[in-house]
């Protein structure tokens, strides 16, 4: 089977180092008087886009967003997404691997997850400086390099992610107890989810992994999103076979096999049960 593209840290710009790679580049000096466009793909990097002035559209795991003034939206890595991006745009294109920054203090390394688990976040224009000062602080002394810039880089990164999940979070929610608890499950339930679904796809199969049971597991996901765990299982195998049904040429027989499904014909009524479509059809109207 084909794997699905994946674009790299390309820039001539980046820095590359023992501790990984990095890349801050101004979207006046990318774009060059011209519409940014970007097929759809994915990267094995960490992306940000921090818009301070713009117009477009950025679809992300086939969720569209409108890219207005005031926006940040980040993508980890595997995320499939395409951009549109007209000229005279303004802001920052912020790429690095999991290597260049890898929070080691727990804390950091959670703010980082939940902070990547909100692709988009638009805010008031006196709330965004907030988020578009560390920027700033990162794109000089990328710039500048002076004696420790990666430091002072990986500071600032710890800055803007506290920022974000400041400004995107919803205010009027409780911090209790219960509350935390339910998020940090419901968390570890997305990332088996994002890993294992070629293999795991019974609610069973997640309650035990987690040391719940169904019931306990259901009541999670229902308060934190209003879903059961059978919406966000199809959910994520649907997600899995729109990627690669639009990211490769792959067969729908293949892209069957590599989802777990040995009965290709089970596969495709699943498929069509949930879009209306079949995995063919959908490939061919995205084209």
């Amino acid at each position: 089977m084909k794997n699905i593209p994946v674009r790299k840290i390309a820039t001539t710009q980046k820095i590359e180092v023992p501790q990984g790679r990095f890349s801050i580049r101004a979207l006046s000096d990318v774009m060059k008087e011209k519409d940014m466009v970007h097929d759809l793909h994915r990267h094995d990097f960490y992306f940000i886009l921090a818009i301070d002035k713009g117009q477009g559209i950025h679809e992300i795991d086939f969720t569209k967003y409108d890219i207005k003034d005031n926006t940040v939206f980040i993508l980890r890595p595997g995320q499939v997404h395409q951009l549109e991006l007209k000229n005279h745009s303004t802001g920052y294109l912020i790429e690095f691997d999991a290597t260049f920054y890898r929070p080691g203090e727990m804390h950091a390394a959670e703010r980082l997850k939940k902070a990547t688990k909100k692709n988009s976040c638009t805010t008031k224009p006196d709330y965004f400086e907030g988020l578009f000062a560390p920027l700033r602080t990162i794109f000089r002394e990328f710039t500048n390099r002076q004696e420790g810039y990666t430091d002072v880089i990986k500071a600032n990164l710890d800055i803007f992610f506290i920022e974000y999940i400041r400004k995107s979070q919803d205010n009027s929610a409780t911090t209790q107890a219960s509350n935390i608890y339910s998020q940090e499950r419901f968390d570890e339930l997305t990332e088996l989810l994002e890993s294992r679904i070629a293999e795991l796809k019974t609610v069973s199969q997640y309650a035990d992994l987690l040391n719940l049971s169904t019931y306990q597991l259901n009541a999670i996901t229902k308060a934190v999103v209003g879903k059961t765990v059978s919406d966000m299982i199809n959910d994520q195998i649907l997600l899995e076979a729109k990627r690669y049904l639009l990211a490769t040429s792959s067969q729908v027989k293949d892209i069957a096999y590599h989802l777990g499904y040995e009965d290709v014909s089970y596969f495709i009524r699943f498929f069509k049960k949930h879009t209306n479509t079949s995995p063919e059809a959908f490939r061919q109207k995205f084209k």
